[in-house]
């Protein structure tokens, strides 16, 4: 008895099979590769957009007002001479004790009197062709007072120069409270910022978009002193008082604003 072996069928299915994988395989290879290319490409465009800056005017204005001053300040001293430091000294500080004691009188308050500064200095006399000799010493006390009433400043100056101060350094005046004066002075900035960036925009035919950002300067500083005349004994029964006028005070605040242009 013979036997025939049937030859098994081949699997003609394996090949479409690799040939589905493969397909398989590549669609995915593309799929995760286009992306990340598709991501190179654009990042320099986005890189690019990015370092372009929006439009913009950066402007500047002011706003300022007048303001009548409320306060002054003097700065004055009392400036003696002795063979001793010692004797200086005591010598200042006795005159010093009834320029205090005047202004006490005068109405200024204890607060409103401060030492700011006080020297004592060796004198020389200076000879050609000798070493210099030994005069004395020189002892200086200055004090800073406050004034907060301005029709007691020029009784206030007499009083102090008849008790013993012989040097005035300046006289200053300024406001005890500039809050309202700057607000004012801050309207009045906005407003002009805002005038001058519409006229910007007017004249470049663009139209803007709102302001990024506001920065403010300046503000209120008090007036720096003003020299006065050399001091001079005056009697305290004499009708006459040194005339001393106030005038007014500038108050500015300087304000720097950008505007974004509208695409």
């Amino acid at each position: 008895m013979t036997r025939t072996l049937a030859a098994a069928p081949l699997k003609t299915l394996s090949l479409k099979t690799v040939a589905l994988g493969g397909a398989v395989a590549a669609a995915a290879f593309l799929a995760a590769a286009t992306p990340r290319a598709m991501a190179q490409t654009a990042e320099p465009m986005g890189a690019m957009h990015m370092m372009q800056p929006a439009p913009s005017l950066n402007l500047s204005a002011y706003g300022e007002v007048k303001a009548a001053p409320d306060m002054a300040t003097i700065t004055f001293g009392v400036q003696t001479e002795a063979v001793t430091a010692q004797q200086a000294m005591r010598d200042n500080a006795t005159q010093m004790t009834r320029v205090v004691a005047a202004l006490r009188r005068a109405g200024i308050a204890e607060r409103d009197i401060q030492t700011s500064g006080l020297n004592l200095s060796a004198q020389y006399d200076y000879v050609q062709n000798e070493p210099p000799k030994l005069r004395g010493y020189q002892a200086v006390n200055r004090v800073t007072v406050v004034i907060n009433d301005l029709s007691k400043v020029g009784t206030t100056a007499d009083a102090v120069v008849a008790a013993g101060v012989n040097q005035i350094d300046g006289i200053s005046f300024g406001l005890k409270d500039p809050t309202a004066a700057e607000n004012q002075a801050r309207q009045l900035a906005v407003r002009n910022l805002q005038a001058k960036a519409q006229l910007y925009a007017q004249s470049l035919n663009v139209q803007l978009s709102g302001i990024r950002n506001l920065t403010e300067g300046g503000g209120y500083a008090p007036q720096p002193p003003m020299p006065m005349f050399a001091a001079r004994a005056v009697s305290m029964d004499r009708a006459e008082s040194t005339p001393v006028s106030a005038g007014e005070l500038t108050v500015r605040i300087d304000i720097t604003g950008v505007y974004d242009i509208a695409r």
